[in-house]
């Protein structure tokens, strides 16, 4: 007879009762899953670039990364949305052959009446105290003692050299992606008690943004430091085509991503971008990731597309981690700055977005929400249209799916004997057949169909083949799952009366 025994010799004489230990088949499904946030760190920070650190809390960030660092930021915008999912952070070199973004405020004055000056860069409100009568080149001097006294800032200021009514501003990283950076004042309006000060006028720099930020990350060495660590939710900010493909190659689909048959470990990656409509609309056009998740953002918000980026991955962990299946809808993007009214997209708009593989949000009582968490996929490999992969959800049901089965798999039979349907096997036989696993993996699937995962498990069974491969040790198995799907439209057709008939 078959031994169930598998580490008690049988040549062991002391009597009595001998106990071994089987935890094989004690586990439930868990998924510890981790999330990544990427970005520029300063030469102030401790931590050694392009290698990946566990980081737990707001101050050790600004160690780390150094204080107005991308990092330091986005891990703040994070951990404001979710501490419950551990945080492992990716610092990266800024390039070396780089430029750093540049921009001047210009002051003039005298100032009519004392108060307030409310500057904001990149979102962040430093205020200016000003006096009655202040010159030009007072108000430039205290706009920089106010700027270097706010050490978030992801900006350095100085007077001007030559002209000391002029305030300069220097983008702390070299790079395209601090051209983006604005400089504004009084976001909140009267009504918001921020106004400037009678007599003191402002010139911004075109657009209200810094430019001349040249270079982009150097992805040899950081993303291979990864390994094949699992990250399951990777906020990655840079939106420039090289850092698209270095990562959608990394994540994606084929034998060498995380997604492909040999590592199998999955993940997601979610961004910002800032342009205008037509910009967006054509940028989309180009893309087609679907593991990439890029959420639009208007030109005229402060918030800095690194920290929106990283404000939506934190939606997405806190929700996903919990149901993988559930729609990111209406989930409030907390710390985003939302665009003036006039200068939002519109509804119209959004929905181009959407079917060019944008993520979009909506602004509900003045908070930013997600509307659709969009991927970038639009096409098959073939080129036709393709919506497979177009929702964030799918591939994260998908990824829960395929866990719950390597678990199950291995624990069920990973020492295990394999035979033909219709073999005698004794009870205890460490032994399966095709037909004993087929209806391992339907009961496999109704517990999956319990947990909101899958359905129409009839449909699935009917579908699913287990066989025999020509190679004798192997199994072949086609395995359907049919993914739950979010309720994301209610439509309503409203046949209303002015008084019904009696």
């Amino acid at each position: 007879m078959a031994s169930f025994i598998q580490s008690i010799n049988s040549g062991y004489k002391l009597p009595l009762i001998n106990i071994e230990v089987d935890p094989s088949q004690a586990g439930t499904p868990v998924q510890n899953l981790e999330a990544l946030l990427v970005g520029y760190m300063l030469s102030t920070g401790t931590a050694q670039p392009n290698k990946p650190v566990a980081c737990g809390s707001i101050s050790n960030a600004k160690t780390l990364f150094g204080e107005g660092s991308m990092l330091a930021r986005m891990f703040e915008m994070y951990f404001a949305v979710d501490q419950g999912t551990p945080i492992i952070c990716l610092p990266v070199s800024e390039p070396s052959a780089g430029v750093a973004a540049t921009g001047s405020v210009t002051f003039a004055g005298p100032a009519a009446q004392p108060g307030t000056l409310n500057l904001y860069i990149a979102g962040q409100k430093v205020s200016v105290a000003v006096g009655l009568g202040d010159t030009a080149a007072q108000l430039a001097t205290k706009a920089v003692a106010a700027l270097s006294a706010a050490p978030s800032l992801p900006v350095t200021a100085a007077v001007d050299g030559t002209t000391t009514s002029k305030v300069n501003l220097t983008a702390r990283h070299k790079g395209i992606a601090l051209n983006e950076i604005r400089v504004e004042d009084s976001i909140l309006g009267i009504n918001g008690g921020e106004t400037v000060p009678a007599g003191v006028t402002i010139t911004y720099p075109t657009g209200n943004v810094l430019s001349g930020g040249t270079g982009v990350p150097d992805w040899s060495t950081p993303i291979g430091a990864l390994n094949d660590d699992p990250y399951e939710w990777t906020a990655m900010p840079f939106t420039d085509t090289g850092s698209l493909q270095a990562w959608d190659t990394e994540f994606g689909f084929t034998d060498a991503g995380r997604w492909g048959w040999i590592r199998q470990t999955y993940g997601q990656i979610f961004q910002a971008r800032k342009d205008t409509y037509q910009g967006h609309f054509t940028w989309g056009q180009l893309q087609n990731s679907g593991v990439i998740s890029t959420m639009e953002d208007e030109l005229a918000s402060p918030t800095p597309s690194w920290e929106l980026a990283a404000i939506y991955t934190a939606d997405a962990a806190k929700s996903l981690g919990n149901d993988p299946g559930l729609p990111l809808q209406f989930l409030p993007l907390t710390g985003h700055i939302p665009a003036p009214r006039d200068q939002r997209f519109s509804r119209t708009e959004l929905n181009g977005l959407a079917h060019v593989g944008l993520a979009i949000k909506d602004v509900r009582a003045g908070v930013s929400t997600i509307m659709r968490e969009q991927t970038q996929y639009q096409k098959s490999v073939t080129g036709r249209p393709d919506n497979a992969y177009e929702l964030v959800t799918t591939l994260s049901t998908l990824a829960t799916i395929f866990r719950r089965l390597i678990q199950a798999v291995e624990q069920t039979y990973g020492r295990c004997k394999l035979a033909d349907d219709g073999t005698r096997i004794k009870p205890g036989a460490r032994i399966t057949t095709p037909a004993l696993v087929k209806a391992f993996l339907c009961a496999l699937y109704d517990l999956m169909e319990d947990d909101g995962l899958v359905e129409n498990s009839d449909a699935f069974a009917a579908n699913l083949v287990v066989q025999r491969a020509a190679d004798a040790d192997t199994l072949e198995v086609y395995f359907p799952p049919d993914i739950i799907n979010g309720l994301r439209r209610f439509n309503v057709r409203a046949g209303f009366r002015l008084q019904f008939q009696s």
